[in-house]
């Protein structure tokens, strides 16, 4: 099968698409025949050796974490999936492949409505977004700020906690603005001056604050009034160090409950995930290229076989395959 493989740490030069042997199911393990498999900024930084204290990568490293497709193979003691289920899983290193292995146990059921490339991006950015809106202790009522509002992470924190019945204020270039106001949030333009443009809008104060992009926006949230306690971030770790923040993530709620959570919410209608590019396996470095830009609406995804790609069926790319158009 072919798989996304990097030799050393480095640039994004060092992703080869190679010919590697098909996985097999061992017992309690399922093999899937991947559709969709999301790109997370995580991944970039393990392959430059950004995180290589915390995340060790072992030569040649695969790459991966989210993915859909549809089982190909059981193994032994495996109750509950069948071959041709069509499931929603999360990996280790592997999922930017023609086929993963899983344990059993990190797999549920794909809802039908729901586009493979909106299904295949969501077991990394899901969970964390919900971990860091429990992190944050958000209640009905309370106003919060999340930045990087249009990314991948920062979307469904922003989409969750207007369910929840928060105000949510969040950052984004200005070409994001109409969007995060058709999900209900009040947008504010990143950058020089930020505390004050969120002070305008936030005639209550701010409750709490979840940074999904670094840059000082934990000290922003402190120059808000936000207790310690109630700011998470999900990128600038030292952070933790210094003010006491939380830094809670996809470690923290990945779960198959979570998921089948976030899944149901997406078939539903009553949150979208965007997908701003869909590429080839074969292209991954492009693919790459442009998530590391950090301009992101959403998430970028590698498609597999059954996935629309740019230009194609574009209806169908920012959520459930019936009820995308009002999301986009």
């Amino acid at each position: 099968m072919k798989a996304v493989r990097f030799e050393k740490y480095g640039d994004i030069d060092e992703l080869r698409v190679e010919q590697i042997a098909k996985p097999q199911a061992g017992p309690g393990q399922v093999v899937v025949a991947v559709k969709a498999a999301g790109l997370n900024p995580g991944e970039a930084a393990i392959r430059a050796g950004l995180l290589h204290d915390a995340f060790p990568a072992s030569f040649p490293s695969g790459q991966g974490t989210d993915f859909a497709g549809i089982v190909d193979e059981v193994g032994d003691g495996v109750d509950g999936w069948s071959r041709d289920d069509e499931v929603v899983g999360w990996a280790t290193r592997s999922s930017h492949a023609e086929f993963v292995v899983v344990p059993a146990d990190q797999l549920v059921r794909k809802p039908s409505n729901i586009a493979w490339e909106v299904a295949g991006s969501i077991s990394v950015t899901g969970p964390t977004a919900f971990a860091a809106l429990r992190a944050v202790q958000a209640t009905e009522g309370d106003t919060l700020v999340v930045s990087a509002a249009a990314g991948g992470v920062g979307v469904l924190v922003s989409q969750l906690a207007v369910l929840g019945g928060l105000t949510v204020i969040g950052t984004a270039s200005e070409q994001n603005h109409d969007f995060l106001r058709s999900l209900g949030v009040i947008p504010v333009e990143y950058g020089e001056g930020v505390v004050g443009r969120i002070r305008d809008v936030a005639t209550t104060g701010v409750d709490a604050f979840i940074d999904c992009y670094g840059h000082g926006n934990v000290e922003y949230g402190l120059e808000l009034g936000v207790a310690p306690h109630r700011i998470n971030t999900i990128t600038d770790f030292d952070a933790v160090e210094r003010h006491g923040v939380k830094a809670e993530g996809s470690a923290h709620a990945t779960t198959q409950a979570v998921l089948t959570e976030l899944l149901g919410l997406i078939a539903e209608a009553k949150i979208t995930v965007p997908i701003d590019g869909v590429f080839p396996l074969d292209e991954v470095r492009d693919a790459y290229r442009d998530l590391e830009d950090g301009h992101a609406r959403g998430k970028y995804v590698l498609g597999l076989d059954v996935v629309a790609y740019p230009g194609e069926n574009e209806g169908e790319r920012a959520g459930t395959d019936e009820g995308s158009e009002q999301a986009t």
